[in-house]
């Protein structure tokens, strides 16, 4: 089943309504998965669009504002994993936003459904090559980093 949103585009239902897209990263052209979360219906609620809308307003300034908080995560993980003592070469030190942007790649952006969180919400999930079963997930509430984990963080 697919839907023509007027903020969200076409997009097709299997079990999220989704549709791929193009969005600059970091100065790179990317192409990533849009999720919305929703019935078949294909209703969303004024708070996914307000969540989406600035997001994509701000999304200039808050493509920066999470790479930090995205390398605090993967030194606490490393030093978890005592990788900061025994070499593990999927885990190489990464200690500055330039080398941790060419071991990051962002795959998608989920809008849950409104009633699941208070405020703007916005899941950002990424490849890694440290784990590339898991990834890294970013959830943002009112465009703040309110938590930082696995992908599944960010659904």
């Amino acid at each position: 089943m697919k839907i023509n949103d007027s903020v969200f585009g076409e997009l097709e239902y299997d079990y999220v309504w989704s549709r791929n897209i193009t969005i600059d990263f970091c100065g790179t052209e990317t192409n990533i998965a849009l999720m919305v979360d929703g019935d078949e219906d294909g209703e969303f609620s004024d708070k996914q669009y307000a969540s989406y809308n600035s997001l994509i307003e701000n999304w200039g300034h808050l493509q920066q504002y999470i790479l930090q908080p995205i390398l605090d995560y993967y030194k606490q993980k490393r030093f978890e994993l005592g990788y900061d003592i025994s070499h593990n070469e999927n885990y190489p030190l990464i200690d500055n936003i330039d080398d941790l942007l060419k071991n990051i790649k962002l795959v998608g952006i989920f809008v849950p459904s409104a009633r699941r969180f208070e405020g703007r919400y916005i899941g950002l999930t990424f490849d890694c090559r440290w784990d590339e079963e898991n990834g890294v997930g970013i959830r943002l509430i009112d465009e703040e980093v309110t938590r930082i984990g696995y992908q599944d963080v960010a659904l």
